[in-house]
């Protein structure tokens, strides 16, 4: 991908996780270490409970995680779908004979469509991890 096509991206990806972070999982990390030193104060629980208590408080931040990773790469993957689309067309016309300034010019026309249709894509996802990360029981 042109290298500030993909800048575009990475700043517009950067910025939603960041807002993600600090209206969501810094909440849940902040409950995470609550809970967590809860459970290390209570003096009558065993090694092995403390460790099952640690890992109760852990789970929720964990979990939303995992649901940002995951939308994160469904977002990566369709964006280099589209990216490798272009990348075809560009082989078929350099073998059909096309010339390869017009086959670059091409290239970079749908390698910029392909960003454009997917950052339209990052308020809509923005949206939904945020809902998701709502319902995530603490």
């Amino acid at each position: 991908m042109a290298d500030l096509q993909q800048l575009r991206v990475q700043e517009a990806v950067d910025s939603m996780v960041k807002t993600l972070e600090k209206e969501n999982i810094r909440k849940m990390q902040a409950f995470m270490f609550r809970c967590s030193a809860g459970c290390c104060e209570d003096s009558k629980a065993s090694m092995q409970q403390v460790h099952q208590c640690i890992e109760r408080c852990h789970a929720p931040l964990a979990q939303a995680q995992a649901l940002v990773t995951r939308e994160l790469e469904k977002f990566q993957d369709r964006l280099a779908r589209c990216t490798m689309h272009c990348n075809d067309k560009a082989k078929d016309s350099i073998d059909a004979g096309s010339k390869e300034l017009q086959v670059k010019r091409q290239l970079e026309s749908c390698v910029t469509k392909c960003v454009d249709d997917h950052m339209s894509l990052i308020p809509t996802m923005t949206k939904k991890m945020k809902e998701s990360l709502s319902s995530i029981q603490i």
